[in-house]
């Protein structure tokens, strides 16, 4: 479908999602918002594209978060906004992320400039993140006098990055540039901005060059063990997406044979 703030295209299995607002640093405004949302409900089913690469317009930056100014004239309902309605806008925004997750497709995102507050979670939510040398990563939440811990940032940079580093970033809202992103494993490698997105495709294209199945089924593992499960569940999970694939596979050859 065409969007007004995105822009998608495929080259081949793979998928590439631009953030599309470049003269305010692709920050989201309400319909960014659902159309985020709507992109990343359709990616649940799309079984054409095998990766999507993630990244923003322009020479500016990755995501700078929230559009602040279209929070009074966009975000804020008539009558002014009560508990049950923020609670409502919210949940738009986390349910970017949760199904960032839940798609099939391993998301790579190629992150230049500021990847700050929204920006910051929607990279932390990617499968993999790679950056230029000029990136930087904030916790914007607690700059603009909400909590530190918003869209997922609680749940994800403890994981990334250890408690205290995470703790450090959703309290104090600084910023953390991308050698220091790099040293604290925030992001796999750095780029030269003419290279980041390079490097990404190519990276999709290896991802793609991997067994179907398998590839899906690794991310749905991985899912499994970011979202608290023991060892016996990580192993029960892993036992079972061999044996699809491997049976799989067998189906296949035999169907070949046929």
């Amino acid at each position: 479908m065409d969007y007004e703030t995105l822009l998608y295209e495929t080259e081949g299995e793979i998928g590439v999602l631009t953030y599309n607002r470049p003269r305010i640093v692709n920050a989201i405004n309400v319909r960014m918002l659902d159309e985020l949302n709507m992109f990343w409900l359709e990616r649940q089913r799309d079984y054409a594209a095998r990766v999507i690469v993630v990244r923003g317009a322009g020479d500016k930056g990755f995501c700078s978060g929230l559009d602040m100014k279209a929070v009074a004239t966009e975000f804020m309902p008539e009558g002014g906004a009560t508990a049950a309605t923020t609670f409502e806008g919210q949940n738009l925004f986390s349910n970017v992320i949760r199904l960032m997750r839940s798609c099939p497709q391993p998301v790579i995102a190629a992150v230049h400039g500021p990847a700050m507050g929204a920006g910051l979670s929607m990279a932390l939510a990617s499968d993999v993140r790679l950056a230029s040398e000029d990136a930087f990563f904030c916790a914007q939440y607690i700059n603009i006098g909400t909590g530190g811990a918003d869209m997922g940032s609680s749940f994800f940079l403890p994981k990334i990055v250890g408690w205290g580093r995470a703790a450090e970033m959703c309290m104090t809202g600084s910023r953390v540039p991308a050698d220091e992103a790099y040293r604290m494993g925030l992001v796999n490698h750095l780029y030269t901005r003419e290279d980041l997105f390079p490097a990404a495709v190519a990276m999709a294209r290896e991802m793609c060059s991997k067994n179907d199945l398998g590839l899906r089924l690794t991310k749905d593992a991985f899912n499994a063990a970011l979202n608290g499960s023991s060892l016996e569940d990580a192993n029960r999970m892993e036992d079972r997406n061999q044996a699809l694939i491997i049976a799989d596979g067998i189906t296949k050859g035999m169907t070949d044979l046929g």
